[in-house]
């Protein structure tokens, strides 16, 4: 190991709060990780007892992490990127710090529309981003797609989230993929003309004012809807699976990619693909409720309880493709 490679280790493990171990390259893989500790930790310490490969690992959101590869270049000690939505794992294979990955077990697990068409990153955890709403104002006979929320029977009754978070940016940049701008412009005007509130800053602050009475319906990521039920198991709020007659339910993921310099580039395969079975599938969807990038394994009973849903088949990497041009659309909808 290289005395800068040391050298960053060791920053990155008083970052982390880890001690540093030495060791040589092939038993030690470096991540940047954009998903919290809690949720990332219990597999690498899985992967570490099961292999012996020793994993170390800094968190941050997935802006500073990806200006952070960028920066350090050829010198990044970093081996692999862990981050949420597709958009943000497209902007890092479009910037350069991801390189392609020919993988067979991962081509295996991972279906065709949740993992890069030229193989630089994978996704390993969907998320279903729904419609949820009122169980005593809302019958479920009256909701059909996210399209129909624009219709003037929602009018003073829909909540959402703002348009400056990743995940309705996404939403709205597959919308254009399948209905085009101009359709999609004109749904998302009649969102904005239907708020009963200014947008919210999450998730749970939606869920929160529909039970409150402050509006009926609102357009929520699965897994904050089961951790809000957790807490508060008597509010009358339930989810709806939108367009099954159609495209099916906007999905998402979190995911995964081989960094372009990578030190252990092959230990970092090898990782990658571990995480794409059953064993890590199984302990990731266990902790934060979110469905499985990996078919063959099953949900949290938590989760399947919920029901089962079509989703939408499209490449979800058309959701960083797309991302500014829907960034543009909202602006000019009203949508802030």
């Amino acid at each position: 190991m290289s005395i800068h490679r040391i050298f960053l280790v060791f920053v990155m493990g008083l970052s982390t709060g880890l001690t540093p171990v030495a060791g040589s390259a092939s038993d030690e893989i470096v991540v940047y990780t954009a998903r919290k500790e809690h949720l990332v930790k219990p597999l690498f310490d899985a992967y570490t007892e099961k292999t012996g490969v020793n994993i170390k690992y800094i968190t941050d959101k997935a802006a500073p992490l990806l200006a952070r590869l960028q920066a350090e270049g050829k010198n990044s000690p970093a081996d692999m990127l862990i981050t949420v939505d597709a958009g943000n794992l497209w902007q890092a294979a479009e910037k350069g710090v991801l390189a392609p990955v020919k993988s067979e077990i991962l081509e295996q697990n991972i279906p065709t529309h949740l993992r890069d068409p030229e193989g630089r990153w994978f996704g390993l955890s969907v998320r279903a981003r729904t419609i949820v709403y009122a169980t005593d104002r809302v019958k479920k006979n009256e909701l059909s797609s996210y399209e129909n929320l624009a219709d003037p029977v929602w009018k003073g009754r829909l909540c959402l989230r703002t348009s400056k978070k990743v995940y309705n940016q996404s939403l709205v940049a597959m919308m254009i993929a399948e209905k085009g701008e101009k359709e999609t412009e004109s749904v998302v005007k009649g969102w904005v003309n239907n708020l009963a509130a200014a947008p919210f800053s999450n998730d749970t602050k939606v869920m929160e004012a529909i039970a409150a009475g402050q509006c009926d319906v609102g357009i929520v990521n699965t897994y904050y809807y089961g951790r809000l039920m957790k807490k508060e198991k008597d509010l009358k709020l339930a989810l709806f699976w939108p367009n099954q007659d159609s495209r099916g339910v906007h999905i998402n993921i979190s995911g995964a990619g081989v960094t372009t310099n990578a030190n252990n580039r092959e230990q970092a395969i090898k990782l990658l693909e571990w995480l794409s079975g059953t064993e890590a599938q199984t302990i990731l969807v266990s902790l934060n409720m979110e469905y499985p990038a990996n078919p063959a394994i099953n949900a949290d009973a938590t989760v399947v309880a919920w029901g089962e849903f079509k989703q939408d088949q499209l490449n979800v990497a058309k959701a960083g493709e797309l991302q500014t041009s829907a960034v543009m659309l909202m602006d000019r909808a009203g949508y802030k």
